[in-house]
C-alpha cells in the first residue's frame, strides 16, 4: 500500500462514484474482463481541487468526450459527471485535492475487440502529494507519434510513459520529455512544456502530438506564450522553461539532460504563474 493510499484509508476517505453509486472503495469492483485493464482501452481526466471545489470542471469534460470520442467511446453523461466529482469531493471531506474520471470500454472479449457491454465509470479522489519546487528534465530516445491513432488524446495506455519516467527517475530527473517523430519537441509524460528562446516564451502546437493540457491552454489564451514547433535538443539550450499540469500548475525546470539552465525561475515563468493566479482568482470555469 503506497503512502497516500495508506493516508486515505486510515482517515476513512475511502468514497468512490462508480456507474452511477457512491460507493465504499472495499465495494467497488472492476471485471477482469475490462477492456481498460486488459488493452489500456480508456480516457481519464484528472481535476486540481482548490478548497473544495474543482477547477476548470467544464474544459475537463470537454477534453474527456474529445478522448472518448477520440477511442470511439461513447459521449459520457457530463451533468452526471459534474454531479459525481462534486458527491465524491464531499463525501471524502477534501478541500486540497485531486479527482480523477476514468471510464474504460468494459468488460469485453480478450483481445483487441470491444464487447457490448456499457463503458465502465469511476470517479475518485485524494490528497494532493506536494511536488518539488523545481524539477529536472531528461529527454527520453523514444519519440513520440504525432500522427498516431492516440495523439492528443488522454488515454489510459500509460505505458509507454511509465518506461519513459522510470529511464528519467534512473538519471536523477523527475520527469521525462519527448520529442516527435519529426525531432521537435512535443511534451513530458503528464506535462506540456513552455521554453524561453531568444527572449519569446513558447510552447508546441497540438500537431506536435502534445495534450492540450487545461493549464497550457489558459497560458497559451492568456497570450503568455505563443505556440511553435522547435528542434527537442533546443529545450536544453533554452533561457529558462518550465512544465504544466493540473496538479503540478507551474513547476520550473532547473536542468535539462544534466545540464543547468540559466534561470529557474526566469521572468517568463513568474508571468506564467501571475497570469495563471489571476485566472484562479477570477473564475473557478475559465
Amino acid at each position: 500500500m503506497n503512502r497516500v493510499h495508506s493516508q486515505i484509508v486510515g482517515s476513512g476517505l475511502v468514497k468512490v462514484w462508480m456507474d452511477g453509486a457512491l460507493l465504499e472503495e472495499a465495494d467497488a469492483h472492476v471485471s477482469p474482463f475490462d477492456h481498460g485493464l486488459l488493452t489500456g482501452d480508456g480516457v481519464f481526466e484528472t481535476m486540481r481541487v482548490y478548497g473544495g471545489r474543482p477547477f476548470a470542471l467544464r474544459r475537463h469534460l470537454d477534453r474527456l468526450g474529445r478522448s472518448a470520442r477520440g477511442l470511439g467511446l461513447p459521449c459520457p453523461d457530463r451533468a452526471a459527471l459534474a454531479a459525481a466529482v462534486g458527491a465524491v469531493v464531499a463525501a471524502n471531506g477534501l478541500v486540497e485535492a485531486r479527482v480523477r474520471i476514468t471510464m474504460t470500454g468494459g468488460p469485453a472479449p480478450l483481445g483487441s475487440e470491444r464487447g457490448t457491454a456499457r463503458p465502465t465509470m469511476v470517479v475518485a479522489a485524494g490528497p494532493l502529494t506536494p511536488w518539488p519546487a523545481t524539477a529536472d528534465g531528461v529527454v527520453v530516445p523514444w519519440p513520440r507519434n504525432e500522427r498516431g491513432a492516440l495523439a492528443g488524446l488522454k488515454t489510459t495506455s500509460y505505458a509507454e510513459n511509465v518506461v519513459a519516467l522510470g529511464y528519467a527517475r534512473e538519471q536523477g530527473a523527475g520527469e521525462a520529455v519527448f520529442g516527435n517523430c519529426a525531432g521537435n519537441l512535443c511534451e513530458g509524460t503528464g506535462t506540456n512544456v513552455f521554453l524561453a528562446v531568444r527572449g519569446r516564451l513558447v510552447t508546441p502546437p497540438l500537431s506536435a502530438g502534445c495534450l492540450a493540457g487545461v493549464t497550457r491552454d489558459l497560458l497559451v489564451e492568456a497570450e503568455v506564450a505563443v505556440e511553435e514547433d522547435v528542434a527537442v535538443g533546443t529545450l536544453a539550450e533554452a533561457e529558462e522553461a518550465f512544465l504544466t499540469s493540473t496538479t503540478r500548475e507551474i513547476q520550473p525546470i532547473r536542468a535539462v539532460d544534466g545540464r543547468a539552465l540559466p534561470a529557474c525561475p526566469g521572468p517568463h515563468t513568474e508571468a506564467a504563474r501571475t497570469a495563471f493566479a489571476a485566472v484562479l482568482a477570477r473564475t473557478f470555469d475559465p
